[in-house]
């Protein structure tokens, strides 16, 4: 049967389904009992506490409504991203509308007692959240941080040519640093080999009680910002004036609303059919739309107090004082639910009658119900080379000098050749910083910017990296919404500026651990996270670039499932803890490397059996074979290992019958209990290698608490922890070590002060070695570089 999109019988028809949808959303607030009002309502029927949010409701739900038409329309394939924050009930209701969340949910039916059961669940004790979250079909987006919902979106159709993104923006959400960088996302996209986003600004006046920035603004000066950001912008109005005053007639804004979305659409088709007919990826000016439209609108009028609830913040969250223990105004409820005239929207059953249900989309097209939503449309997993081929050889033990970063270029350019649709990288303008040559040099880096060579590098239309904006957020945000729909990649950045995203890198914790709750959803790759450019290689930028508390920050989740901490020594360690690492799923992947020139401490066999067990004895650079240690030595990350291992050297030439245990950990969750970490240490096996008693001299990257959090637990509490003390400045690199007493002759004294039976011979080697940090302090001042002592230091067998 042939369907006339643009009639108005079908256009009531979409009427129909918006009041169905904000009738549920008024009852997914207040109800638990008596969902379609079929007799009196009592407070039995009332939760006693609504929670939710109400303002930007009933936008999103004409929204939505309008987006299932242009998807019938013209047969797209396109899902839904909410941006305005707390108002999860736009995803859960209209689902639940199109048959969707019943499927997921069968248990939710699509009658009086299923939606009663809706009512209830919605913001309640042991029910789904009041935002966008896993729980909801149809959510990649968690709508609990604001100013990330285009970045999602962006990621998402990145390498997914046929998939439009609807992304709703709030115009709260529009006043956050992260959604203010992202509408440069167009700058990014390839109109041949990636799909479209379609923005959508909800400008509905008000935050939680202040206006909001935009609603203020003409929409000549609307057109005026976004033409300037490279975006086409298209207004739909509910407003008589078109921008301030005066309400128009519902049906009148839905007639302006489909003319509107079906030429958005149009000019994406025709974008992307020229570029792909004609080869012309040339930059295009997207479409968007602006919606102006009161908040809380079709809601309560007045406060009790005669204030404005509609077009006014207070219409935010709960607009009317109505609760199990305050009914006195039930009657507001009451009549603000039958405005929507349920007795025409749904049938006797409960079920939504014809008028409502032939709007929406059917199986797969349905927004709550893309693949993409939920692990991606076609996913596949990463193809990964031999790491070994990338292996530096190391003969002896710091013989052989390379940058990490430089070696793992050439493994990550290699691993994009292997997956040319499903992997790419991203960054905030460091990758070249960073060292990440090989892949540049290869994959290029994706702009759709005219290119002005040579002064432009490493850039075309089609790359596979990302890294030309400034902005760790949108960098983050397009990593995040390309892993949640089934691909792989990685986030490079300094790793003081980690902490920029670290709420994010929660945010994504948080995702995954509900998502993993969901029986019906399909798992997602890892994200890589790479810190690089570290607190203790900072010798020109100095105390602002340092900072490793994301290590910290992470750790603190205690969820070693979904957070892994990767801190290798070296090269190969970097090597063969990837190719571990790039092969877990539904985590978060945390490395910490080195970029700076450094010597190569393990042979690609040995770093793959430490990367395998997380951590290992170094045979070669312990003393105490066969016998108990006097003291342990341990490290984790490049610059802990390297003053470790001259710290064991010292003390080995001025103590050699001294018994030394050093054990390298490039896993730092192996060292959790088995109890809060199924893959981490059980007691025996943590004093195997650190014993009872012993010193331990635990020299480690990051701050002191997260190791001794990680000892408390266990039997050995003679631990000694050197780390970043917050001590920093513009200095050498050896002086940042010095500063933070992670230098080998601190580590040197400490070890030997603590060694029983070493008490008098202890003393004149303390003071050696307060004498070469004197030194080390003089010198610097005096020369500005490090002590040759230090700079010409190389490892020599220990005999």
């Amino acid at each position: 049967m042939t369907v006339d999109y643009d009639s108005k019988q079908y256009l009531e028809n979409v009427d129909a389904y918006w009041r169905a949808a904000n009738y549920l959303s008024v009852g997914t607030l207040f109800l638990m009992h008596n969902p379609l009002l079929r007799r009196e309502l009592e407070a039995k029927d009332v939760k006693p506490k609504p929670i939710g949010h109400w303002g930007t409701i009933v936008p999103q739900n004409f929204i939505y409504a309008h987006l299932n038409r242009v998807i019938k329309k013209y047969d797209l394939d396109m899902f839904y991203i909410e941006g305005s924050g707390h108002g999860g009930q736009v995803m859960v209701n209209n689902s639940y509308l199109d048959g969707s969340y019943t499927e997921i949910y069968p248990d939710y039916t699509q009658d009086v007692k299923g939606m009663a059961k809706l009512f209830k669940h919605f913001s309640f004790p042991g029910g789904t959240a009041s935002h966008a979250a896993p729980e909801t079909p149809g959510s990649i987006h968690e709508g609990g941080e604001l100013g990330y919902s285009l970045s999602h979106g962006v990621g998402a159709i990145l390498d997914n040519p046929d998939v439009i993104a609807a992304v709703e923006i709030g115009d709260g959400e529009a006043e956050t640093g992260p959604l203010a960088a992202s509408w440069f996302s167009d700058k990014f996209i390839n109109p041949i080999k990636d799909g479209a986003v379609l923005p959508i600004l909800q400008i509905n006046g008000f935050k939680i009680s202040n206006p909001t920035i935009v609603s203020r603004m003409t929409n000549e000066e609307l057109t005026k910002y976004f033409e300037g950001m490279g975006w086409k912008p298209y207004f739909v109005s509910a407003y008589t004036d078109g921008e301030f005053d005066g309400l128009k007639p519902h049906m009148e804004v839905h007639e302006e609303m489909a003319k509107v979305m079906d030429k958005a659409i149009e000019e994406i088709k025709a974008i992307q059919k020229n570029a792909r007919e004609n080869n012309d990826d040339s930059l295009p000016q997207w479409p968007m739309i602006i919606f102006r439209v009161p908040k809380g609108w079709t809601g309560p009028k007045k406060d009790l107090d005669g204030n404005p609830i509609e077009n006014s913040f207070r219409a935010h969250q709960i607009p009317i004082p109505v609760s199990q223990d305050d009914m006195e105004h039930k009657d507001m409820l009451v009549d603000w639910m039958k405005s929507y005239k349920p007795e025409e929207l749904f049938d006797e059953n409960g079920h939504p009658v014809e008028a409502v249900t032939m709007t929406t989309p059917e199986g797969d097209k349905r927004m709550a119900m893309n693949p993409i939503t939920n692990g991606g449309i076609d996913p596949k997993p990463l193809v990964l080379p031999d790491y070994r081929d990338f292996a530096v050889d190391v003969k002896t033990p710091g013989s052989v000098v390379k940058q990490d970063m430089i070696e793992w270029g050439k493994y990550l350019n290699k691993v994009a050749e292997l997956n040319p649709n499903n992997f790419r990288g991203f960054g905030p303008d460091e990758s070249k910083s960073n060292r990440l040559y090989a892949i540049l040099d290869d994959q290029k880096r994706q702009w759709m910017e005219d290119i002005h060579e040579p002064n432009d590098e490493n850039m075309n239309h089609s790359g596979r990296m990302i890294d030309s904006q400034l902005s760790e957020h949108q960098a983050e945000g397009w990593l995040e919404g390309y892993t949640l729909t089934g691909r792989h990649g990685f986030f490079a950045t300094y790793e003081s500026f980690g902490r920029v995203v670290d709420s994010m890198l929660t945010q994504h914790m948080k995702w995954l651990r509900k998502a993993k709750e969901m029986y019906w959803r399909h798992d997602y790759p890892a994200l890589n996270f790479v810190d690089t450019s570290t607190v203790f290689q900072q010798d020109h930028n100095g105390y602002t670039h340092q900072d490793p508390g994301l290590l910290t920050h992470m750790y603190e989740k205690e969820r070693p499932d979904l957070v892994k901490e990767y801190l290798p020594a070296d090269t190969n360690e970097l090597m063969a803890i990837s190719d571990v690492a790039f092969r877990n799923r539904e985590c978060i992947n945390i490395f910490v490397t080195s970029k700076h020139p450094r010597a190569q401490w393990f042979s690609i066999d040995e770093a793959t059996e430490i990367a395998k067990n997380g951590l290992g004895y170094v045979d070669w650079a312990s003393t105490d074979q066969d016998a108990d240690p006097d003291v342990v030595f341990a490290s984790a990350g490049t610059e802990p290992t390297e003053e470790s291992l001259a710290a064991i050297s010292i003390l080995h030439e001025n103590f050699p019958e001294l018994k030394i245990r050093y054990i390298n950990v490039v896993d730092i969750m192996k060292l959790m209990p088995i109890e809060k970490n199924p893959e981490g240490l059980t007691d025996e096996e943590f004093d195997r290698y650190f014993t009872t008693d012993a010193p331990v001299i635990f020299a480690w990257h990051g701050f002191e608490d997260m190791i001794q959090s990680l000892f408390f637990p266990r039997h050995n509490h003679n631990l000694h922890v050197h780390c970043y003390r917050e001590n920093g400045d513009i200095t050498t690199p050896f002086d940042m070590r010095v500063l933070n007493e992670l230098d080998r002759f601190h580590l040197a004294k400490d070890a030997i002060l603590n060694v029983k039976g070493y008490e008098q011979k202890a003393a004149s080697f303390a003071q050696k070695m307060d004498d070469m940090v004197a030194k080390h302090n003089q010198y610097i001042r005096d020369e500005g570089k490090d002590l040759p002592e230090v700079e010409n230091w190389v490892w020599k067998t220990l005999k």
